[in-house]
């Protein structure tokens, strides 16, 4: 498979996605989270015949997750901006999130 821009706006926004999650290890529904990117992302682009016959749906299954964790995240998170404390990593999570959710609709299956 040859990567487009694309599919590094993916790969950046999900493994970013990722770290911003796993960084907040003692908690495990963030650390959970932030696995799941990184698995998702693989069953995105690894070569496992499994998943690529299923592109569209894994697709949908990483549109869903992020679009999940935005919508958790404005419900129930800590909106009080302080940079340099956890709860800015909240922002800095979005904004990847955010990157990803618009590669993820430019690389939209048909």
């Amino acid at each position: 498979m040859k990567l487009s821009p694309v599919h590094y706006g993916i790969i950046l926004g999900s493994l970013l996605a990722a770290y911003f999650h796993v960084i907040l290890f003692p908690d495990i529904a963030f650390t959970l989270n932030g696995l799941g990117y990184l698995g998702l992302l693989g069953a995105y682009f690894l070569p496992i015949p499994f998943f690529q016959q299923r592109h569209k749906l894994v697709w949908w299954g990483l549109v869903g997750f992020t679009v999940l964790t935005i919508v958790l995240w404005v419900i129930m998170g800590n909106k009080v901006f302080v940079a340099g404390t956890t709860s800015a990593i909240g922002y800095y999570a979005k904004a990847s999130e955010l990157l990803l959710l618009a590669c993820l609709w430019a690389d939209k299956p048909k």
